[in-house]
Protein backbone atom coordinates (compact mmCIF):
# COMPACT_ATOMS: atom_id res chain seq x y z
CA UNK A 1 0.00 0.00 0.00
CA UNK A 2 1.43 3.35 -1.00
CA UNK A 3 0.67 6.38 1.15
CA UNK A 4 0.86 9.96 -0.07
CA UNK A 5 0.69 13.02 2.13
CA UNK A 6 -0.55 16.47 1.27
CA UNK A 7 1.68 17.96 3.97
CA UNK A 8 4.85 15.81 4.28
CA UNK A 9 6.22 17.76 7.25
CA UNK A 10 2.99 17.27 9.21
CA UNK A 11 2.93 13.57 8.29
CA UNK A 12 6.53 13.16 9.49
CA UNK A 13 5.73 14.89 12.80
CA UNK A 14 2.69 12.64 13.24
CA UNK A 15 4.75 9.51 12.58
CA UNK A 16 7.50 10.67 14.94
CA UNK A 17 4.96 11.43 17.66
CA UNK A 18 3.38 8.00 17.23
CA UNK A 19 6.79 6.30 17.40
CA UNK A 20 7.71 8.29 20.51
CA UNK A 21 4.46 7.35 22.20
CA UNK A 22 4.97 3.70 21.34
CA UNK A 23 8.50 3.79 22.75
CA UNK A 24 7.37 5.53 25.95
CA UNK A 25 4.43 3.24 26.52
CA UNK A 26 6.47 0.09 25.92
CA UNK A 27 5.34 -2.87 23.94
CA UNK A 28 2.01 -4.42 24.85
CA UNK A 29 1.77 -7.81 26.46
CA UNK A 30 0.89 -11.06 24.74
CA UNK A 31 -2.35 -11.55 22.86
CA UNK A 32 -4.81 -13.02 25.34
CA UNK A 33 -7.68 -13.41 22.89
CA UNK A 34 -7.22 -14.03 19.18
CA UNK A 35 -10.94 -13.59 18.45
CA UNK A 36 -12.20 -10.60 20.43
CA UNK A 37 -16.00 -10.61 20.23
CA UNK A 38 -18.17 -7.62 19.49
CA UNK A 39 -19.73 -5.99 22.58
CA UNK A 40 -22.60 -8.07 23.97
CA UNK A 41 -24.99 -5.27 24.99
CA UNK A 42 -25.68 -1.60 24.29
CA UNK A 43 -24.27 0.86 26.82
CA UNK A 44 -26.22 3.87 28.10
CA UNK A 45 -23.74 6.62 28.87
CA UNK A 46 -25.62 7.83 31.96
CA UNK A 47 -25.35 4.34 33.49
CA UNK A 48 -21.63 4.08 32.69
CA UNK A 49 -20.52 7.47 34.05
CA UNK A 50 -19.01 7.74 37.51
CA UNK A 51 -16.13 6.04 39.28
CA UNK A 52 -15.01 2.49 38.62
CA UNK A 53 -12.48 0.40 40.55
CA UNK A 54 -10.24 -1.90 38.57
CA UNK A 55 -10.75 -5.45 39.82
CA UNK A 56 -8.28 -7.03 37.42
CA UNK A 57 -6.47 -6.48 34.12
CA UNK A 58 -4.01 -7.76 31.60
CA UNK A 59 -0.75 -6.07 32.57
CA UNK A 60 0.06 -3.13 30.31
CA UNK A 61 3.35 -1.22 30.25
CA UNK A 62 1.61 2.06 31.10
CA UNK A 63 0.09 0.46 34.24
CA UNK A 64 3.22 -1.33 35.50
CA UNK A 65 3.25 -1.30 39.30
CA UNK A 66 -0.20 0.33 39.59
CA UNK A 67 -2.48 -0.60 42.48
CA UNK A 68 -5.65 1.03 43.76
CA UNK A 69 -6.59 1.82 40.17
CA UNK A 70 -9.73 3.85 39.50
CA UNK A 71 -11.29 5.33 36.37
CA UNK A 72 -13.79 8.17 36.55
CA UNK A 73 -15.92 9.16 33.58
CA UNK A 74 -18.00 12.34 33.35
CA UNK A 75 -19.77 14.33 30.63
CA UNK A 76 -18.00 17.29 29.07
CA UNK A 77 -19.69 20.40 27.67
CA UNK A 78 -18.55 19.50 24.13
CA UNK A 79 -20.39 16.16 24.17
CA UNK A 80 -17.26 14.09 24.79
CA UNK A 81 -16.46 12.20 27.96
CA UNK A 82 -13.85 13.35 30.48
CA UNK A 83 -11.64 10.49 31.68
CA UNK A 84 -9.56 10.51 34.87
CA UNK A 85 -7.48 7.43 35.53
CA UNK A 86 -5.56 7.14 38.78
CA UNK A 87 -3.36 4.62 40.51
CA UNK A 88 -0.89 4.25 43.33
CA UNK A 89 2.58 3.46 41.98
CA UNK A 90 4.32 0.54 43.67
CA UNK A 91 1.52 -0.33 46.09
CA UNK A 92 -1.50 1.05 47.92
CA UNK A 93 0.75 3.41 49.92
CA UNK A 94 2.60 4.54 46.80
CA UNK A 95 2.57 7.91 45.09
CA UNK A 96 -0.71 8.87 43.43
CA UNK A 97 -0.43 9.04 39.66
CA UNK A 98 -3.23 10.51 37.55
CA UNK A 99 -3.77 10.96 33.86
CA UNK A 100 -6.60 12.89 32.21
CA UNK A 101 -8.05 12.08 28.84
CA UNK A 102 -11.16 12.28 26.76
CA UNK A 103 -13.37 9.81 24.99
CA UNK A 104 -16.02 9.84 22.32
CA UNK A 105 -18.66 7.25 21.51
CA UNK A 106 -18.22 5.51 18.17
CA UNK A 107 -21.22 6.17 15.97
CA UNK A 108 -23.34 3.07 15.31
CA UNK A 109 -21.91 1.12 18.27
CA UNK A 110 -24.94 1.40 20.59
CA UNK A 111 -22.65 3.22 23.02
CA UNK A 112 -20.48 0.13 23.58
CA UNK A 113 -17.42 1.30 21.62
CA UNK A 114 -15.46 4.40 22.43
CA UNK A 115 -12.32 6.06 21.19
CA UNK A 116 -10.16 7.27 24.10
CA UNK A 117 -7.25 9.70 23.98
CA UNK A 118 -4.66 10.61 26.58
CA UNK A 119 -2.15 12.04 24.08
CA UNK A 120 -3.32 14.77 21.73
CA UNK A 121 -4.91 13.52 18.53
CA UNK A 122 -4.13 9.83 19.19
CA UNK A 123 -7.18 7.71 20.01
CA UNK A 124 -7.33 4.06 21.05
CA UNK A 125 -10.19 1.60 21.07
CA UNK A 126 -12.19 1.02 24.26
CA UNK A 127 -14.88 -1.63 23.90
CA UNK A 128 -17.33 -2.41 26.69
CA UNK A 129 -17.51 -6.12 25.89
CA UNK A 130 -20.10 -6.82 28.56
CA UNK A 131 -21.65 -5.14 31.58
CA UNK A 132 -24.08 -5.83 34.38
CA UNK A 133 -27.67 -4.66 34.49
CA UNK A 134 -28.25 -1.23 36.09
CA UNK A 135 -28.48 -1.27 39.88
CA UNK A 136 -30.93 0.73 42.05
CA UNK A 137 -28.87 3.91 41.40
CA UNK A 138 -29.12 3.33 37.65
CA UNK A 139 -25.42 2.44 37.31
CA UNK A 140 -23.91 -0.66 35.78
CA UNK A 141 -22.28 -2.58 38.67
CA UNK A 142 -19.52 -4.14 36.55
CA UNK A 143 -18.02 -4.03 33.08
CA UNK A 144 -15.48 -5.94 31.05
CA UNK A 145 -13.44 -3.74 28.72
CA UNK A 146 -11.18 -4.76 25.86
CA UNK A 147 -10.15 -3.73 22.37
CA UNK A 148 -9.71 -5.45 18.99
CA UNK A 149 -6.10 -6.69 19.37
CA UNK A 150 -6.86 -8.94 22.36
CA UNK A 151 -3.80 -7.60 24.22
CA UNK A 152 -5.67 -5.42 26.71
CA UNK A 153 -8.41 -6.35 29.14
CA UNK A 154 -9.88 -4.66 32.20
CA UNK A 155 -12.53 -5.77 34.66
CA UNK A 156 -14.17 -2.84 36.43
CA UNK A 157 -16.53 -2.80 39.39
CA UNK A 158 -18.27 -0.04 41.31
CA UNK A 159 -17.00 -1.39 44.62
CA UNK A 160 -13.30 -1.55 45.48
CA UNK A 161 -13.87 -5.02 46.96
CA UNK A 162 -16.36 -6.93 44.81
CA UNK A 163 -18.11 -9.91 46.37
CA UNK A 164 -16.76 -13.43 45.90
CA UNK A 165 -19.83 -14.15 43.76
CA UNK A 166 -19.09 -11.23 41.43
CA UNK A 167 -15.40 -12.13 41.21
CA UNK A 168 -16.32 -15.68 40.17
CA UNK A 169 -18.88 -14.39 37.66
CA UNK A 170 -16.32 -12.01 36.12
CA UNK A 171 -13.79 -14.81 35.73
CA UNK A 172 -16.39 -17.07 34.12
CA UNK A 173 -17.53 -14.33 31.73
CA UNK A 174 -13.97 -13.38 30.77
CA UNK A 175 -13.29 -17.03 29.91
CA UNK A 176 -16.57 -17.23 27.92
CA UNK A 177 -15.45 -14.20 25.93
CA UNK A 178 -12.34 -16.14 24.91
CA UNK A 179 -9.70 -14.50 27.12
CA UNK A 180 -6.78 -16.36 28.70
CA UNK A 181 -7.36 -16.10 32.46
CA UNK A 182 -3.72 -17.02 33.14
CA UNK A 183 -2.75 -13.53 31.88
CA UNK A 184 -5.07 -11.77 34.31
CA UNK A 185 -3.53 -9.76 37.15
CA UNK A 186 -5.75 -8.98 40.15
CA UNK A 187 -5.42 -5.33 41.24
CA UNK A 188 -4.89 -4.51 44.91
CA UNK A 189 -7.58 -2.20 46.28
CA UNK A 190 -8.18 -0.61 49.71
Amino acid sequence: MRMTFKHPARALLTLLAAATLAACAGSPGPVGNTAVPEPAKPVALESYLGTWHEYARYEAPFQKGCEGVTATYSERDDGKIAVLNSCRKGGLDGKLSEVKGRAKVVEGSNGAKLKVSFFGPFYGDYWVLDRGEPNAEGQYPWSIVGEPSGRYLWMLTRKAQPSAELRAALEARVRELGYDWDLVRITEQD
